[in-house]
C-alpha cells in the first residue's frame, strides 16, 4: 500500500512489480527530495538482511538528493551513498501523516526535518533497507542485472543472442532477470499473448522476427501499467476522498475459462517455473 500525504491510497495484493515500484518511486518522489532527515527509527531491523546498526547515523542530517529506481530497487540518493530498498513480497513505502500511530509491522520510518515521514511497512519481512557507499552499479545485489526493459540497451538482438542454444520456456527467459530486469509474472504473460508466443516455447527456437515483436510488446506493457499506476493496484481513492478504480487491461492473466479475447476460445492455465501461467492455445504458437 502506498499512501501520501496528499490523500491518495493505492493498495495491492500481489507481490510489487516494476510498474509498482516505479509508481511507488513517483508518488514519494516529490515528498523527500530536497528534504533533511532528521532521524531514522528502526523498530525490526529483521529483514531479508539486517537493517544496518547504524543507518540513522549514517542518514541523519543528509539531503535526499534523488529518488531513482534500478530494477525493482528504490534508490534513495544523499552525499556519501544511496539507501537501498526492496519492497520483497509485502512490503509498502508511503508519506504517514504527521502523528500517525505506528501500525503493526511499520518497520522503519524516515523522519524529516519538516515534519514528514517515509515508512517501510513489511508484514513478511522480505524486503530489505541497505545502505550502499560504493556507487550502486557496484552493488552486489545490482552488479549482475540485465538492463532495464524501458531502455535502449533492452533489445530484439539482446534477447535473440542469450536465447540461442536454450531450451528453457521463453515465459522463464525473459522473467530472468540477468537478461532483463522486471518481467514479472504477469507482465510476461501479457506481453507473451500480445506477442503471439507460447509461454513454453523453448527460448532458442523463437526467430529473430518473432523476438522484434516481443521486445515491443514487453516494452508497451510495462510502459501501459506504469501509466495505469500498475497492474496489481486497487482501491484508489483521488485526493477528493471519493473513490476510484485503475482501468484493468490484462487480456491474459487470471482469466482461466473465460474467452480469448481474441478467438473466443477460452484461456488455460497451467504451471511453468513454478508460476501461475495463462494463454491462449489458438492464438499464441
Amino acid at each position: 500500500m502506498f499512501i501520501s500525504s496528499m490523500g491518495f491510497l493505492l493498495k495491492w495484493n500481489a507481490m510489487p512489480e516494476l510498474p509498482e515500484v516505479e509508481t511507488t518511486r513517483r508518488g514519494i518522489e516529490p515528498h523527500i527530495v530536497g528534504q533533511t532527515i532528521n532521524r531514522v527509527e528502526v523498530r525490526n531491523p529483521k529483514l531479508r538482511w539486517p537493517v544496518p546498526d547504524n543507518l540513522s547515523g549514517l542518514l541523519t542530517g543528509k539531503v535526499i538528493q534523488s529518488v531513482k529506481r534500478r530494477a525493482k530497487y528504490l534508490l534513495l540518493e544523499v552525499e556519501g551513498g544511496n539507501l537501498l530498498i526492496h519492497l520483497g513480497m509485502s512490503g509498502s513505502l508511503r508519506m504517514a501523516n504527521r502523528g500517525e500511530p505506528v501500525k503493526k509491522h511499520d518497520h522503519v520510518d524516515i523522519l524529516f526535518n519538516n515534519g514528514a515521514c517515509l515508512r517501510y511497512h513489511d508484514p513478511r519481512r522480505f524486503g530489505a533497507v541497505l545502505w550502499s557507499s560504493a556507487p550502486v552499479s557496484e552493488h552486489k545485489l545490482l552488479n549482475k542485472l540485465g538492463p532495464e526493459p524501458l531502455s535502449d540497451d533492452f533489445s530484439s538482438s539482446l534477447l535473440y543472442r542469450l536465447s540461442r542454444n536454450k531450451s528453457q520456456a521463453v515465459k522463464t527467459f525473459i522473467m530472468d532477470s540477468h537478461v532483463v530486469v522486471g518481467v514479472g509474472n504477469i507482465y510476461a504473460n501479457e506481453a507473451l499473448f500480445k506477442a503471439g508466443i507460447r509461454p513454453d516455447r523453448p527460448a532458442g527456437k523463437i526467430s529473430r522476427a518473432r523476438y522484434e515483436r516481443l521486445t515491443d510488446c514487453i516494452k508497451t506493457t510495462l510502459a501501459d501499467a506504469i501509466r495505469q499506476g500498475g497492474t496489481t493496484l486497487r482501491d484508489f481513492v483521488g485526493g477528493d476522498g471519493k473513490p476510484g478504480y485503475f482501468k484493468q487491461q490484462l487480456t491474459v492473466y487470471g482469466r482461466t475459462g473465460e474467452p480469448c479475447t481474441r478467438c473466443q476460445s477460452s484461456v488455460i492455465e497451467s504451471r511453468l517455473g513454478n508460476r501461475s501461467t495463462f494463454y491462449c492455445k489458438k492464438c499464441q504458437r
